[in-house]
C-alpha cells in the first residue's frame, strides 16, 4: 500500500502521512535539518555534505519551510524533547551507567 503525502507550496517539502514536514522521496524530516543547523551549526553545503543523497535545493526549501512555519515546527521540537525526557525518566540511567557510578567513574 502506497503510503500518502501531501504537497506543499514548497518544492521537495511534502506532509507525510503522520503529519510531518519531510523532504520528497526521503524520511528526512525538516526538523532533522533544522535540528542539525542548531546543534552544530552547519551551513546548507555541510549539511549536503552530511547527507549526500539530498541536493542543496532540498536543502534550501527544508529550511525556508522552516522560517516560514517556525513557530508550529518549534512547538513541534519541544514535544518531542519533553517525549524523549519521559521516555528517560521512565528508563532510568543504563546499566552501564549505574556499574561505572558504582565504581566512582562518573559523578
Amino acid at each position: 500500500m502506497k503510503r500518502m503525502t501531501q504537497a506543499t507550496a514548497y518544492e521537495h517539502v511534502v506532509i507525510n502521512e503522520a503529519g510531518v514536514p519531510t523532504l520528497e522521496g526521503t524520511t528526512m524530516k525538516v526538523i532533522e535539518l533544522v535540528l542539525e543547523t542548531a546543534a552544530y551549526g552547519w551551513s546548507p553545503d555541510e549539511l549536503q555534505f552530511q547527507h549526500p543523497y539530498l541536493t542543496l535545493g532540498q536543502i534550501h526549501s527544508a529550511l525556508a519551510y522552516y522560517w516560514d512555519h517556525k513557530e508550529e515546527l518549534d512547538h513541534d521540537i519541544e514535544q518531542r524533547l519533553e517525549r524523549v525526557e519521559e521516555i528517560r525518566r521512565a528508563v532510568g540511567p543504563s546499566p552501564l551507567v549505574a556499574r561505572l557510578k558504582s565504581k566512582g567513574l562518573l559523578p
